[in-house]
């Protein structure tokens, strides 16, 4: 539903913020819940309604990611008072100094657990693996959805690492945070770069990959050209997500 990444873009609203709606297996999950997700569930057409999702996973709990986790959560549960649903999360999202996900939230949600590294979970017949700990400035991890016939995975926030490369080999549909178009001298500024995509989709070879999260030297240099030109360069379909984008995998992946 939304492509915003950084602060810049988020505060400025210069895209949407809020999180990617799944519908796989039958099942709807809604990831990293970000400023403004609930509003935009009612604005999309048809109305993305909360009380039919089945899991909210959170990444990771900075902000641009978690701000509508917990109105998210009380309107999957009727205003908590229909005990419902699942919810992923990594643990200092839930626990320690100021946690992101209130009490009350957490305990109207019928299954709640830790995300990890090398994690295995399944939502009845529907199966995701957190194969990696990212690195990123909180604890943060990718996902990685094993459907019927198609792997499709979530590489978020993080440095680049031929890591990456090995853990989420064997995607199909590949959607990357990109927040950068040149790497920052700034250590604490742990995010992809187009260099950092480019050696991803080299190295794992989807059939389509995805370019979201954008910063705003991203914006500036239009996502969509430089999509293309990735294009181009890889021999892989990518594309620069629009807010609103939905993507079909019948339609999309396998056309």
């Amino acid at each position: 539903m939304g492509t915003a990444g950084a602060r810049f873009v988020v505060s400025k609203q210069l895209r949407s913020s809020a999180g990617t709606w799944c519908f796989f297996q039958g099942k709807h999950i809604l990831i990293d819940p970000g400023p403004g997700t609930l509003k935009s569930c009612f604005l999309d057409f048809p109305v993305l309604n909360p009380e039919d999702l089945d899991a909210v996973i959170l990444t990771h709990r900075h902000l641009d990611h978690s701000t509508d986790v917990n109105v998210i959560i009380e309107a999957m549960t009727q205003g908590t008072f229909n005990k419902r649903g699942y919810l992923f999360a990594p643990s200092d999202a839930l626990e320690g100094f100021e946690p992101v996900v209130f009490q009350h939230v957490r305990q109207a949600v019928e299954n709640l657990q830790l995300l990890k590294e090398k994690g295995s979970y399944s939502i009845d017949n529907l199966y995701f693996e957190t194969p990696f700990r990212h690195n990123h400035s909180a604890e943060t991890y990718g996902l990685k959805f094993i459907l019927d016939q198609t792997c499709i995975s979530f590489v978020v926030d993080t440095l680049f690492s031929d890591d990456l490369i090995k853990h989420y080999s064997g995607t199909d549909l590949l959607v990357m945070n990109v927040m950068l178009v040149e790497p920052l001298s700034c250590k604490e500024i742990k995010h992809l770069d187009l260099e950092s995509a480019t050696k991803l989709i080299d190295g794992i070879q989807p059939r389509m990959a995805v370019m979201t999260h954008f910063g705003l030297s991203m914006l500036e240099h239009e996502p969509e050209l430089l999509a293309r030109e990735l294009s181009d360069k890889t021999g892989v379909k990518v594309v620069a997500a629009a807010d609103g984008l939905t993507i079909e995998l019948k339609k999309d992946l396998f056309s």
